[in-house]
C-alpha cells in the first residue's frame, strides 16, 4: 500500500477568507517503509502571511517572492498523490486549503485524486481520549524525537507524522506475517495466519471475585459514593 503523509503551512487560518498555502510537504511510505520519494514545495501566495502565522512557521514573505504559484506546479502535485492513501493530522484544515487552491487552479477537489484521507487527530482522540493530541504531544507520548521542531515546517511535520503513525498502528498486522520474507540467515519464512485462533476465556474464581468486590467497595468509599458504577446501579 502506498501512503503519503501530508502537511501544509499557510498565510493564516481561513482558506475561504483569502489565506493561501505557502508550503506543502509529503513523505512516502510503501508497505510501512519510508522510500525517500518525498515531495516538497514552497509557493508564492500572492499575499503576506498574518503576523500570528509567521510566528508559527517563520517563513518570511520575502523568501516566498520568487517561489512558484500553486497553479504552476499543480500537475506535479496531483501526479504525485494520485491513487495514494493520504494521512494528515487535523485533515479538515489541510484538505480545506488544498481544495481552495485546486479550485483556483481549475481542478477538482483533492479527494477526487486520492484513495482516501486518514486523520491521525481523530485516531489519537479515539486512542487517548481526554488527553492532548497535538503532533508535539503525540511525539512526546510515543517517543518520537521532535527536538528539531522549533518552528512548524511542512516537510519536517510530515516526517514526524509518519513516525507517529507507525507507532500508533504498531502491532496491527502482527497476527499475519509477511509472505516470502527472509530471516537474517537467508531462510524463507512461511506465512502464518493466526486470525482464526480462538483464545480461551478464564473466568475469575470465587476468591478473585471477592477480592475484586472488596477493592471496588474501597474505591467507592474513598469517592464518597460517587463512583460511576454506583450511580448506574442506583439509576437502575
Amino acid at each position: 500500500m502506498r501512503q503519503l503523509f501530508l502537511d501544509t503551512e499557510t498565510t493564516g487560518l481561513s482558506a475561504e477568507g483569502g489565506d493561501r498555502v505557502i508550503e506543502l510537504g509529503c513523505v512516502e511510505l510503501v508497505n510501512r517503509k519510508l522510500t525517500g520519494n518525498n515531495l516538497h514545495f514552497y509557493f508564492n501566495p500572492g499575499r503576506d502571511s498574518h503576523e500570528d502565522a509567521l510566528k508559527v512557521h517563520g517563513i518570511s514573505n520575502e523568501f516566498l517572492r520568487d517561489k512558484p504559484k500553486f497553479k504552476e506546479v499543480v500537475r506535479d502535485i496531483l501526479d504525485y498523490v494520485q491513487g495514494a492513501e493520504i494521512i494528515i493530522h487535523n485533515a479538515a484544515f489541510d484538505v480545506g486549503f488544498l481544495n481552495k487552491e485546486l479550485e483556483l487552479a481549475g481542478q477538482k477537489p483533492f479527494t477526487t485524486y486520492v484513495e482516501g484521507v486518514v486523520d491521525t487527530l481523530v485516531m489519537a482522540k479515539q486512542m487517548y481520549p481526554g488527553k492532548r493530541n497535538s503532533l508535539d504531544a503525540l511525539c512526546d507520548r510515543l517517543g518520537v524525537d521532535n527536538s528539531g521542531r522549533t518552528l512548524h515546517g511542512a516537510l519536517l511535520d510530515a516526517e514526524l507524522l509518519a513516525d507517529v503513525y507507525i507507532n500508533l498502528t504498531r502491532g496491527q498486522e502482527a497476527l499475519l506475517m509477511d509472505v516470502g520474507t527472509e530471516d537474517s540467515q537467508g531462510r524463507s519464512e512461511e506465512a502464518v495466519d493466526l486470525s482464526g485462533l480462538v483464545l480461551p476465556v478464564i473466568q475469575a474464581n470465587a476468591q478473585e471475585q471477592a477480592a475484586h468486590a472488596e477493592q471496588m467497595a474501597q474505591l467507592d468509599k474513598a469517592s464518597g459514593g460517587k463512583t460511576i458504577w454506583r450511580q448506574l446501579e442506583s439509576a437502575a
